[in-house]
Formats: structure tokens, C-alpha cells, sequence
């Protein structure tokens, strides 16, 4: 069983920062590419960005130059520093990793449960 736990968000004012935490934990014998998506009420889960196994990352265009994507392999931790925070920011913010639980098996999604991030203006 695979679990990922989201932790850090919060109530900010525009233009702050907050940093998002997902650990992953359970049977775990690879993780590929992480990521953490968003969604906003009455709108689609949308990405926010990625990293893959080897340190390359990607962004959507909404966020690039004021969000970092990291990584801890050896803690299975994804990190989201998220400065300079807009109110459009504002959104449920969703883990997701493609994660083996043994040789035998293929990768799989798995999603944390949100984090709520709000930004006041």
C-alpha cells in the first residue's frame, strides 16, 4: 500500500510564499516522475509542474519563474516553493506520482488527498 501526504498550505496575502511537501510511503520500489497539479472551484485539474527521476522539471506557463519544483529521492519527497503568490494561485494542490511497489509490477498514479492554498489579494 502507497500513500502520498501532502503538508503546507495555508492562508497567505498576495505576493507571499509558502513551500508544499509530499511524502510518499508504503511499498515502494521506485518512483519515477512527480508532480503536483491544481484545481480551483468550478475548473479542471490542471498541471503546475513536474520532475522526473533525474532532477529534469517542467512548468506550466502560469507559474514559471515563481514556483521550484524539488525533489528528496531518499526521503520519497516532492517539494513546491511557490513565491510571489497571486489570488488566481489559490486552488486545491494535488501530489501525484508514478510509483512501483515491486519488479514485478508496472508504475502506477498515485495522488495525495490536497492541500487548500489560499491567497488573498
Amino acid at each position: 500500500q502507497v500513500q502520498l501526504v501532502e503538508s503546507g498550505g495555508g492562508l497567505v496575502q498576495a505576493g507571499g510564499s509558502l513551500r508544499l511537501s509530499c511524502a510518499a510511503s508504503g511499498s515502494i520500489f521506485s518512483i519515477a516522475a512527480m508532480g503536483w497539479y491544481r484545481q480551483a472551484p468550478g475548473e479542471m485539474r490542471k498541471v503546475v509542474a513536474f520532475i522526473t527521476s533525474g532532477g529534469s522539471t517542467s512548468y506550466a506557463d502560469s507559474v514559471k519563474g515563481r514556483f521550484t519544483i524539488s525533489r528528496d529521492n531518499a526521503k520519497n519527497t516532492v517539494y513546491l516553493q511557490m513565491n510571489s503568490l497571486k489570488a488566481e494561485d489559490t486552488a486545491v494542490y494535488y501530489c501525484n506520482a508514478g510509483i512501483r511497489t515491486d519488479y514485478y509490477h508496472p508504475e502506477y498514479d498515485y495522488w495525495g488527498q490536497g492541500t487548500q492554498v489560499t491567497v488573498s489579494s
